[in-house]
């Protein structure tokens, strides 16, 4: 095994991704995706007005947590934001079966990809692009196209 070389970087040590913030016409419509199709664990929900307007969720798995925001009052979500969300799942074909089982549309259902990487492709209800996947050991060595 090659020993791993030292960061040139000069950014802070120490420096961990916290959370993605993602932006929703309907706040409730987003965590019922989140929360209860794809299992995120609610940390905290906000109303204002009668009216969900965020939500900090964390993965069932791990310590990774999203954020939704509700988009502010006379703004719309961009069109085509070039954002996509991967979301790792062990037991990825059965998850999968499960969602589809209940309703949820996929653009693509689990293909093992040439990367080596099995993806699963969907939109949450805000078009944002959602990409379950199954890795495992591979997920932190370099992929080789097959």
């Amino acid at each position: 095994m090659a020993a791993r070389k030292k960061s040139t970087s000069k950014a802070a040590p120490g420096v961990n991704f916290n959370h993605a913030m993602i932006y929703s016409r309907d706040v409730g419509k987003a965590l019922h995706f989140y929360r209860d199709l794809l299992g995120f664990k609610s940390l905290e929900e906000m109303e204002y007005g009668g009216r969900m307007v965020y939500a900090r969720l964390r993965a069932a798995e791990g310590d990774g947590t999203i954020a939704l925001h509700m988009v502010e009052p006379g703004k719309e979500l961009p069109a085509g934001d070039g954002i996509r969300l991967y979301f790792e799942v062990k037991g990825l074909e059965k998850f999968c079966e499960g969602l589809a089982s209940g309703g949820v549309k996929f653009s693509r259902m689990p293909k093992l990809m040439p990367w080596g990487w099995t993806h699963a492709y969907l939109d949450d209800p805000d078009g944002h692009e959602v990409s379950l996947y199954w890795a495992g050991a591979k997920r932190f060595k370099r992929s080789a196209m097959r």
